[in-house]
């Protein structure tokens, strides 16, 4: 039975592209995103023509008991599951104080912090029963700087980031591993970024800062970092990773 990579957010960027090298390196990847069956179904079958295994289920991570329901599904009929991937965002937009609804902020909450909490809350026992495991949590800049009309994404990922630390000092003195990794800069995605810019403007962006450039980040490569992490030995851990391209000035400058 292989152990298993559970991706929670698996589009065509980080998330899928995670999934990829978990796959090749004999993990079954078990993909899970909100909508696009058919961009679920390409992921998993790039995975299997490389030779690798993968599952796809859509999942819709702020109804009740559908994280808590899948986790127990792939316990029992896929196998262990080894490490998780939390690459949910909970970006909803620039929004005045005022055009953010009760809803709105509550919806990236939802995305970026209970939905991990209920993830940790169903994983994690069963990861102490077995030994160990990893959760890797995909972050954003928002979760050390709040700029303006981020009411709603920074104070999220700043409680994801508080999460991810809450969750180390209790779990990993029995071998939990959580690394929050905070992604600071534009990564070269179609389906985030793609969408957010519209195709024009997006392959101007890849053709002017991309591309032979290097001044987006290239999911595959931090599908290189991640699964390093998952790797490393306790006592050397990473528990928090900055990324970011070597053109781009960090959050602390800007």
């Amino acid at each position: 039975m292989k152990p298993v990579c559970l991706v929670i957010g698996a589009g065509a960027g980080i998330g899928g592209n995670v999934g990829k090298r978990f796959a090749r390196e004999g993990y079954h990847a078990v993909l899970c995103r909100r909508t696009d069956q058919d961009g679920l179904d390409r992921l998993v079958a790039d995975i299997e023509a490389d030779g690798g295994s993968a599952s796809g289920y859509l999942l819709n991570a702020v109804q009740p008991d559908t994280i808590e329901d899948h986790i127990t599904a792939i316990e029992a009929e896929i196998g262990p599951i080894q490490v998780v991937i939390y690459n949910l965002g909970s970006q909803v937009g620039n929004r005045t104080l005022e055009e953010t609804s009760y809803k709105t902020f509550e919806m990236g909450w939802r995305l970026a912090t209970f939905g991990l909490f209920r993830v940790a809350s169903t994983v994690c026992p069963l990861m102490v029963e077995r030994g160990g495991g990893t959760i890797i949590v995909t972050s954003a800049t928002a979760a050390v700087r709040g700029n303006k009309g981020q009411h709603s994404h920074a104070a999220s990922m700043a409680g994801r980031r508080m999460l991810c630390q809450t969750l180390n000092a209790e779990l990993s003195p029995q071998n939990i591993h959580i690394a929050h990794i905070l992604i600071d800069g534009a990564v070269d995605a179609p389906d985030t970024l793609g969408k957010m810019l519209g195709p024009e403007k997006y392959q101007e962006l890849r053709e002017n800062r991309g591309m032979d450039h290097d001044g987006l980040m290239l999911p595959e490569k931090i599908a290189e970092t991640y699964y390093h992490i998952a790797q490393q030995h306790r006592s050397t851990w990473t528990h928090e990773a900055d990324l970011r391209s070597f053109s781009d000035l960090p959050w602390w400058n800007t």
